[in-house]
């Protein structure tokens, strides 16, 4: 359901993009959803779903960077930015939720026209993250660990925006969180 906005929330017109990221398991997809909920006009763009189009020929990421996962990766990301992009013109507030970690993050943002452009990381601790991992029935692993993915979250992704510490709460005091300190989060 929808509230009117708060302090520090987007303007009511819409038109701006959230990025909430982190790694598998890390509550993006409940977040960017509940966030969605809470604006006005809104879209909820989850980036996985350009992947699952792929009928044949996709290539997942492995910790070996492949050069064409890396290619269907950012293709991945074009079409989550270009999508955000197109509701934020028609009025909305894009939502985007996906894993850009790394230099992948600079790319993304770069990628994303519209403005504002809002950036959410979401790094609750590990053992958090295994819990979750363990709890729910989708695995975002394979060939990952949640220490390896974690490392290149905290050692590697430039500190952009708005990075939480998501461990203790849920997803509403996140999503309140985010609200509050939008301003904190704006690239």
């Amino acid at each position: 359901m929808t509230s009117g906005p708060e302090a520090g929330e987007p303007p009511s017109k819409g038109g701006g993009v959230f990025l909430v990221t982190g790694i598998s398991a890390a509550g993006k997809s409940t977040v960017a959803q509940a966030l969605a909920e809470r604006l006005p006009r809104s879209a909820h763009v989850r980036g996985d779903a350009f992947r699952r189009m792929v009928v044949n020929g996709g290539a997942g990421m492995t910790p070996e960077h492949d050069q064409e996962a890396v290619r269907q990766l950012h293709l991945r990301y074009r079409l989550a930015a270009t999508t955000a992009d197109l509701y934020a013109e028609a009025g909305f507030t894009a939502v985007v939720q996906d894993v850009v970690l790394g230099a992948d993050l600079r790319l993304f943002t770069s990628l994303v026209r519209s403005r504002p452009l809002h950036v959410v990381v979401l790094a609750p601790d590990r053992a958090t993250v295994e819990r979750r991992e363990a709890a729910r029935a989708k695995t975002g692993y394979g060939v990952w660990t949640v220490a390896r993915l974690d490392e290149a979250l905290r050692r590697d992704t430039p500190r952009l925006g708005l990075w939480l510490d998501t461990s203790a709460q849920t997803p509403a005091e996140t999503v309140a969180e985010i609200l509050s300190r939008a301003g904190e989060a704006m690239v």
